[in-house]
């Protein structure tokens, strides 16, 4: 009774034990491996909820298209504080100077500020022994309605230089 289909029953004993051995460590590979495959699919996952790739793909483009949208309203915003920052009066030039020659220093005065565009305002501050002047020229494209002295121009002509 000890004899299957001519085998001894110890044999297929050790055969059974041997194969059951073998699947346990088939077992324990592949839950390894399907342990580390749920590593990276909940990293790529990201700890969203979304059921399948579909939905998660459709999450991941709503994404972009609101970074876009906010981007072009950025990008927009942006150019406005430029354009704005462009007529700020930033350029300021200051040319001193002796007005009439008679002895002493240069007390006289000439102040230039514009903005990228050359608009802006030019003082001249003329000082006498008795008095003081003082003039205001409006300016637009670097050029006065009114007469520019030497003085005037050389303000102008600081403010140009200026990056």
């Amino acid at each position: 009774m000890g004899e299957l289909f001519g085998i001894d029953s110890g044999v297929i004993v050790l055969t059974c034990f041997a194969l059951i051995v073998v699947l346990f460590i088939f077992i324990f590979i592949v839950s390894i491996k399907l342990s580390s495959l749920r590593k990276k699919y909940t990293q790529m996952m990201n700890g969203s909820k979304a059921e399948n790739m579909e939905q998660l793909l459709i999450e991941m483009q709503n994404g972009l298209n609101e970074q876009k949208a906010e981007s072009v309203a950025t990008s927009a915003k942006v150019e406005t504080i430029r354009q704005a920052l462009m007529k700020t009066k930033s350029k300021l030039a200051i040319h001193r100077y002796n007005a009439f020659n008679e002895g002493g220093s240069d007390l006289s005065f000439t102040i230039a500020i514009l903005d990228d565009y050359q608009d802006g305002v030019i003082l001249t501050g003329i000082h006498s022994r008795e008095q003081m002047y003082l003039y205001a020229k409006p300016i637009q494209n670097a050029q006065s309605t009114y007469t520019l002295s030497p003085e005037e121009k050389e303000a102008i002509n600081q403010t140009l230089k200026q990056p």
